[in-house]
């Protein structure tokens, strides 16, 4: 890790001691359905939606008790919730016929399911079952980009540059503190430069 990266993430260390995911979940399905509801929504609705939806629709096998159009209803202020409906449905149905019922605990297996991308494989994957993974969401890119922790026009890109940066060990630690800088400091339109105590690495700021 060189100098630059060190010192960024030393200082996101110490602003965000505390970072950990926002959504809530109580097991490893909950949070695959939790993370494939908040693309294109923010985790505040997300956790208000689950809130209901898990109280009686926490496990595939319980899930699968609604049809595309019941399920549609619990996630409609989600957006995108006749597609999001038919991922979590079918990915259900793939963990209980493919995977015994339970949720897969490698990448591989989790981008078999339904709905779930490479973000949202490495979510589950660092936060359910502890492995090392970067996901790069809008605030990861965003913040990446502006720091040059690592550049790069797609996720897939910036999440190459950032596992090349940064040591394994402190990838999914890294994921959270960017995810924090980006909502609470380096907001897309209007990022706070004035109180950003990393503006000297920014290129955003010094344009």
């Amino acid at each position: 890790m060189d100098e630059k990266t060190q010192e960024i993430l030393s200082e996101l260390r110490n602003l965000y001691p505390d970072a950990q995911p926002a959504l809530k979940f109580s097991s490893p399905y909950e949070l695959l359905v939790a993370v494939i509801l908040s693309a294109q929504c923010t985790d505040e609705r997300v956790n208000k939606v689950t809130a209901v939806l898990f109280k009686e629709h926490n496990t595939p096998e319980k899930m699968l008790e609604l049809s595309q159009s019941e399920l549609e209803k619990y996630i409609f202020s989600c957006g995108f919730y006749r597609n999001k409906a038919a991922h979590i449905l079918s990915a259900s149905r793939d963990i209980l016929e493919k995977y015994a019922g339970e949720v897969p605990d490698t990448l591989e297996q989790l981008k078999t399911l339904a709905g779930v991308g490479q973000k949202t494989a490495n979510v589950v994957y660092a936060v359910a079952f502890g492995g090392d993974a970067i996901a790069v969401d809008t605030h990861v890119f965003r913040v990446s980009n502006r720091l040059g922790l690592a550049e790069g026009n797609t996720p897939a890109k910036v999440e190459e540059g950032l596992c090349k940066a940064i040591p394994k060990e402190e990838w999914s630690k890294a994921h959270h503190y960017l995810i924090y800088h980006g909502r609470r400091v380096c907001h897309s339109q209007k990022p706070d430069c004035a109180n950003c105590t990393l503006k000297e690495y920014c290129k955003y700021c010094s344009r």
